[in-house]
């Protein structure tokens, strides 16, 4: 059993007490280095001189370490989600490794270790005449001095650069030269690890350095660490090695890469083409290394006969559990492949992480990062469950995919991204397969975005209550001739709004806002630009953090189709700008990683969501009023509404058959899907998959990502809308009468109101000519205008006020009025007409009985 915390102060048995760490160096050069350089003709002093000029202090670095990304589950345990690593190397304490891995190695490899102060005086000049004469001096060296090897080899590694092409001859090169060199190099390696020794053996306990040793020295391949190689080659821990398998690996700490089990056609061939250390031949160069390791053992008291017998008796069976890093092991997590490589990107391209990208690689890969997500795991699980059984992978060959994102609308923490797709980092041309995160940008997953549709008409209604629009506005959204104005281009564009069409075929109409926006009638909200300005529409945007997939500001170009959602734009920032309705106008930048833990667990920077202020509480809750009304019946996004009683907002969108997207929200989490066609125009609105169209797969989709979100964080009640910005608005109507049916319409019509034409009426100008309207003066934006028609047949009943009844019925018969009643009180001397009906002034029809009273 290793001894516990052994100084090199009890090693050298108080000689460093009375001579001095120099003196005893001096001793040991003198012992063991001048006989051998005498050899060469270096005189002793000469030795002493060369070995106190060597550098004195070696800095234990960290060694590689892996990195860790995980999520937490409900309840805050984190879940490993993927590793990265150079080299495969799990860190442990000191009681996390059975003793009988202490005793395997050190049987093996210095059994002097407890006693000796660092370096084996008569094995180290042992080796230095080896090295002259050209044969082999490994095994010469104490564990310290391995430790103390392995350091520097670890120091050269760590310098060398993955990306380059040379890497591998890189890595070789480090080893070669700490291992086998020869000459003078050799002699002067082997000194400097002496010198080094001694400094480990004054700085650290015996337990750290040989601890340190099992954490840092290589097993073969890319595993390092006595943790790696438990788990790799016997599927177990270092706690729980047994006799047999400690010894194992002990004895390959020698020769690595010859002594490994994890090859079954052979660790080398020899000259003849003969492989040797095979499955075939029960790994025999192993199973003699082991005999070596175990007999140690049994010599030295560390086992008994029995163990040993047992043990050495066992052959050699390999576990072998593969190790796998990057984000593709985390597709065996919650399907969470994309959101790893979601949060890989930001490491690799965050300034927090490093001042350039091969300095944030090298962080990644050999730091020793535990990277804490924002994931929320149910999220995560309900969405990719769902993504899975409703959406299919390659159905066509055409490039078909789907994405979805959902974030917390308070935080922009990111909860969930999914993906329709596999995750690969090989290049193939199965569609099934991708390394593109499509719910995010270029910069975040390599995608270009896509045309987000007519979710992208926020931003117009944005701006037309910014602007001091109500929602309650009528307008002509009717199909015609439209001019979208762009002040910052300097131009204004003129078309026919029936050349772009609207969602399922509608046709225009007249209508209000609310409306408009339930429906998304593509002519009514281009009827909305028209009283706007474009540049404005997409300087909402900007300010609502929407940047072009690609790089780039949503401002850069300004042209009419904008409105519709013509620009690439990735799921996540549409999430974004609607989670800021959601969150009372506040934008929160998306954020992913929580915490990040270094190798020494240290807290380090993370990069932190920023929320502002972009639109105004008012403008926010009106907008989710009118976005209210999309999620319910008749709404274009009522299929996606989970009906569980939280309240909705929401937003279709459809871009020319290929591209759909379906964006709801409460008031806590926002969720976007994205539906269509990652390269191609093939229309999705016509193909189908489990009886429902490529185009409707959004539906369901968003729907059980909000579902689950409802259930973990609920959703409030949107706040009250805006009055000002619901009020219904009166408008000026054109006095239209005198002018034909066909002239009232256009007129009225052309701003903005419905028409219906009434039965026609008695006047007495021509027909078709409008003698009455209703309403006139002010009305509601957009109100039906009733127009009444003259009938030809109508009069104007004269005013014979006065009038004697000769004089009265002269008057009437010569308007046209051919039945005239007098009353009684007329036929006296001196009656004069007091009043008629129909009253002077009035039409009537030329056969109406015009009744006359005289006083």
């Amino acid at each position: 059993m290793p001894q516990k915390n052994r100084t090199v102060k009890g090693a050298l048995g108080g000689v460093l007490g009375l001579v001095g760490l120099s003196a005893v160096a001096g001793l040991l050069v003198a012992a063991s280095v001048t006989p051998v350089l005498a050899m060469t003709g270096i005189a002793g002093s000469q030795a002493l001189t060369i070995f106190e000029k060597l550098p004195a202090n070696l800095q234990v670095n960290r060694p590689m370490e892996q990195s860790t990304i995980y999520a937490m589950d409900a309840d805050k345990n984190p879940v490993e989600l993927a590793s990265f690593y150079e080299q495969n190397r799990i860190p442990l304490t000191y009681d996390q490794i059975n003793p009988v891995v202490y005793d395997a190695i050190l049987s093996s490899e210095d059994k002097d270790y407890f006693s000796h102060g660092g370096v084996n005086v008569g094995a180290t000049a042992k080796a230095l005449v080896d090295n002259l004469r050209g044969t082999d001096d490994r095994g010469a060296s104490t564990i310290t001095q391995q430790y103390v090897k392995n350091v520097l080899i670890q120091e050269c590694e760590q310098e060398a650069d993955p990306a380059s092409g040379t890497y591998a001859d890189d890595l070789e090169k480090c080893w070669t030269e700490a291992t086998n060199a020869d000459g003078a190099k050799g002699i002067e390696r082997k000194l400097q690890e002496m010198r080094y020794a001694l400094q480990i053996e004054k700085e650290y306990s015996k337990n750290d350095i040989l601890l340190g040793y099992l954490n840092i020295a290589n097993f073969g391949g890319t595993v390092y660490g006595i943790e790696a190689a438990a788990n790799y080659y016997f599927s177990t821990t270092a706690a729980k090695l047994t006799a047999a398998q400690a010894a194992t690996i002990a004895g390959m700490v020698q020769n690595p890469n010859q002594y490994r089990i994890d090859k079954p056609a052979g660790t080398w061939t020899d000259k003849d083409g003969v492989a040797h250390n095979t499955e075939e031949d029960g790994y025999a160069l192993t199973l003699d290394r082991r005999h070596y390791v175990l007999d140690r053992m049994l010599t030295l008291g560390k086992i008994t006969q029995a163990q040993f017998d047992e043990a050495d008796a066992s052959p050699i069976t390999p576990a072998i559990t593969q190790p796998t890093q990057g984000c593709v092991s985390a597709g065996n997590v919650a399907r969470s492949a994309y959101f790893c490589e979601y949060v890989k990107s930001i490491v690799l391209t965050d300034p927090a992480f490093g001042d350039d990208e091969t300095a944030r690689r090298d962080l990644l890969r050999q730091g020793g990062l535990k990277i804490y997500t924002t994931m929320n795991i149910d999220i995560q699980t309900a969405a990719a469950n769902a993504m899975a059984d409703i959406v299919p992978t390659n159905p066509d060959n055409q490039y078909f995919g789907s994405a979805g994102v959902s974030i917390e609308t308070g935080t922009g923490k990111v909860l969930s991204i999914t993906q329709n797709t596999t995750f690969s980092e090989t290049v193939t041309n199965d569609q099934a397969y991708s390394a593109l995160v499509w719910a995010s940008d270029q910069a975040h997953g390599g995608s270009g975005g896509f045309s987000v549709g007519s979710t992208y008409k926020l931003f117009t209604l944005i701006d037309w209550l910014e602007k001091g629009h109500s929602v309650r506005e009528t307008l002509n959204g009717a199909n015609r001739t439209m001019r979208i104005t762009a002040s910052c281009e300097n131009t204004t564009t003129t078309f026919n709004s029936k050349d772009v069409g609207n969602f399922n075929g509608a046709s225009g109409y007249t209508g209000s806002v609310m409306t408009f926006t339930r429906q998304s009638l593509n002519t009514g909200y281009f009827a909305m630009a028209e009283k706007l300005d474009l540049c404005d529409i997409n300087k909402v945007a900007d300010r609502m953090g929407v940047t072009l997939a690609k790089g780039g500001k949503t401002t850069d170009e300004n042209v009419p189709f904008d409105v519709l959602g013509s620009k690439y734009i990735s799921p996540l920032a549409m999430a974004g700008a609607y989670a800021t309705v959601a969150n009372k106008g506040i934008h929160c930048t998306p954020v992913a990683i929580e915490r990040v833990v270094d190798g020494d667990g240290n807290d380090i920077p993370v990069p932190k969501s920023t929320c502002s202020q972009v639109i105004s509480p008012e403008v926010a809750a009106t907008a989710a009023y009118a976005l209210q009304g999309v999620m319910t019946s008749g709404g274009t996004g009522a299929n996606a509404n989970t009906y569980d009683g939280t309240p909705l907002i929401g937003k279709t969108g459809t871009h020319n058959g290929w591209q759909t997207m379906m964006i709801e929200s409460s008031t806590k989490v926002t969720t976007a899907v994205w539906v269509g066609r990652t390269l191609g125009e093939a229309p999705i609105n016509r193909s189908y998959y489990k009886d429902r169209k490529l185009s409707d797969l959004r539906y369901p989709l968003a729907r059980a990502s909000q579902e689950a979100a409802n259930r973990i964080y609920g959703g409030d009640r949107f706040p009250e809308p805006d009055n000002k910005l619901i009020r219904q608005v009166l408008t000026d109507v054109p006095n239209v009468v005198g002018q034909t049916v066909e002239e009232a319409t256009a007129t009225l019509k052309d701003k903005g109101f419905q028409v219906t034409v009434g039965a026609a009426v008695d006047s007495d100008k021509a027909t078709n000519i409008v003698v009455a309207q209703d309403p006139a003066g002010q009305a509601p934006s957009g109100a039906t205008v009733t127009l009444s028609p003259s009938n030809g047949q109508g009069a104007t009943v004269p005013d014979i006020t006065g009038q004697a009844k000769d004089k009265a019925q002269e008057a009437l018969f010569g308007a046209g009025f051919t039945s005239i009643d007098f009353d009684g009180s007329c036929n006296g001397n001196g009656a004069k007409v007091a009043s008629t009906s129909p009253a002077a002034n009035a039409a009537a029809n030329k056969s109406t009985t015009i009744k006359v009273t005289c006083q």
